[in-house]
């Protein structure tokens, strides 16, 4: 089976080739540079904070005024941009532009979106050039869809090396600790305040504002280890030299079940940066790795991807059953594997078994408007019911009025327009106003969308601020912090002793001075206590 047209009517005569290795070979940084060689160009990568990443890249290259970024959340785009940077998600049915990539072609297996990388990577194409990023178990899928493209791979520019099981409060700085759910990565952060001085913390729920927060905290050297998901294991820039594994179990969307080697392969690949080399173990109550695990983690040698998921993307919108009948449509060749059913499709066929809802969806434009708003991804994740009943509700004003009614729109953003609370109540919020951040950057659901975009877009940014400052208050010991990374840069020390005896150094209390006696803050124990004698003894001597 081979795909020799596109439905946009690109031409095959651009350019295809996949560029294929593990992490840390420079493929995202190849496809920027070749995008910019371009005259037009077209990015789809596979996370939101990824894509604006990126986006931050290519404007300070060429300017904020050549740059589209489109996510389902966000959306800034200038008159007649040269380059767009989208989410995989949210990249057009078709382009006219004359380069194009997608990275981590490999999430084509993934049960929940890999039928959305599979459909991209199926039909759009650049004009002249198109670029196919992702890991090399992936060699197999491309030469059996399209026999003949330029198969490119790239070695990893370090050396990746098992260091085995090891305590977390013997872990090396500079170290990733690796867990599947916000209840252990806040556990392990926990540990890792009390007794090394603080992580930061990175999970895949935070806002992108939220997240670069949390890892300039590590980047910048203010704390030495970072507890994270697997939300690391793409396209994160990170200067880490050990990652560790405190769980190897994890909810794919459909069960719990063990990592899978390439899973290992991606997360433990971000030790190490360009030609520095990386390690990777187990820590808590992981066992070590088998040997055969390991020894294809240090060669990153996988088990080739042999199916991708699909579905079809030609829907017929008639009625509401021709709809699922055509989201039912079987693959048309045996590298595709139909889809499991997804959110989307999950929530169409609960509430399509209201009357309220048939009764409404009758004409092709209303079965077409009822599935854009399926598409609303379940951000607060409360209970299915819950998701349907939103859908439902939103349909309910679009069929009915044409656009969602101000007044309920504004009391559900006014419900998230609060930053008290702790770190959980805030984590909700941002959930919410994600919610309503995706409809409000959707065409024609409001009657004043721009206003929309920017309240929605100031209230996530004010509480991503509030939800870092409790992430750090919480899991960041600052005192210790300042002054363990000052110590490390052996620069000269900033002390200032004042009338009471007081000892500050770098702005932190250390303790008190009494004649020649020097006492340590009676409230130091642990890191503290080792980081204030340390200072004391450097900032005081001579």
């Amino acid at each position: 089976m081979s795909f020799e047209s596109t439905s946009n009517g690109a031409s095959r005569d651009g350019k295809l080739v996949a560029v294929l290795g593990p992490t840390n070979t420079g493929k995202t940084h190849l496809a920027i540079e070749r995008m910019l060689g371009h005259e037009s160009g077209l990015i789809g990568l596979p996370l939101r904070l990824l894509a604006a990443e990126v986006y931050g890249r290519v404007v300070a290259r060429v300017g904020a005024d050549k740059v589209a970024l489109i996510t389902g959340e966000e959306k800034i785009i200038p008159p007649n941009p040269k380059y767009r940077v989208c989410t995989v998600e949210a990249m057009p049915n078709d382009t006219d532009a004359a380069f194009l990539a997608i990275d981590e072609i490999q999430l084509a297996g993934d049960l929940e979106r890999g039928h959305v990388f599979t459909d991209r990577i199926l039909h759009l194409r650049g004009r002249d050039e198109t670029l196919l990023l992702g890991a090399a178990t992936m060699r197999g899928i491309v030469e059996r869809l399209f026999p003949g493209a330029n198969v490119v791979t790239r070695p990893r520019m370090s050396v990746l090396s098992y260091s085995g099981q090891k305590k977390i409060t013997r872990l090396p700085g500079r170290a990733a600790v690796v867990a599947f759910s916000a209840d252990e990565v806040y556990a392990i952060a926990e540990l890792i305040r009390r007794q090394r001085g603080g992580a930061a913390v990175v999970l895949g729920s935070l806002s992108p504002r939220a997240r670069n927060a949390q890892v300039e905290l590590f980047q910048s050297g203010d704390v030495d280890f970072l507890v994270a998901t697997d939300a690391i294991g793409m396209g994160l820039n990170l200067d880490v030299d050990h990652v560790a594994f405190a769980a190897d179990r994890k909810f794919d969307g459909f069960q719990y079940r063990r990592l899978t080697a390439s899973e290992f392969g991606q997360i433990a690949g971000r030790a190490g940066r360009h030609m520095r080399d990386g390690t990777f173990g187990v820590t808590g109550r992981v066992d070590p790795l088998p040997d055969e695990l390991v020894a294809a983690l240090e060669s990153h040698e996988f088990d080739p991807v042999k199916t991708v998921q699909w579905r079809s993307r030609d829907l017929d919108f008639s009625s509401l059953d021709a709809l699922k009948a055509s989201l039912d449509q079987a693959p048309p060749g045996p590298a595709l594997t139909k889809a499991p059913p997804t959110v989307d499709v999950t929530v169409l066929e609960t509430v399509s078994r209201s009357a309220e809802i048939r009764d409404a969806a009758t004409s092709r434009d209303n079965v077409s408007m009822l599935w854009d708003v399926c598409q609303i991804p379940d951000y607060r994740k409360i209970a299915p019911a819950n998701h349907a009943e939103l859908v439902t509700t939103i349909f309910g004003f679009l069929a009915r009025d044409g656009r969602i009614a101000d007044d309920w729109f504004a009391s559900q953003v006014a419900f998230a327009d609060r930053d008290d609370g702790d770190i959980d109540t805030l984590a909700n919020r941002v959930a919410h106003i994600r919610t309503w951040t995706f409809a409000a950057n959707r065409p024609h659901w409001l009657g004043d969308p721009a206003h929309w975009q920017e309240r929605t877009r100031a209230i996530e940014d004010r509480l991503s601020d509030a939800l870092h400052e409790r992430l750090t208050a919480r899991f960041v010991d600052r005192r210790t912090s300042v002054l363990m990374r000052r110590l490390k840069e052996k620069t000269m020390l900033e002390a200032e002793i004042t009338s009471d005896g007081d000892v500050l150094v770098e702005g932190q209390h250390i303790g008190t001075l009494s004649g020649f006696r020097f006492a340590p803050d009676a409230g130091a124990d642990g890191p503290d206590a080792k980081a204030l004698r340390a200072t004391a003894a450097k900032s005081l001597a001579g």
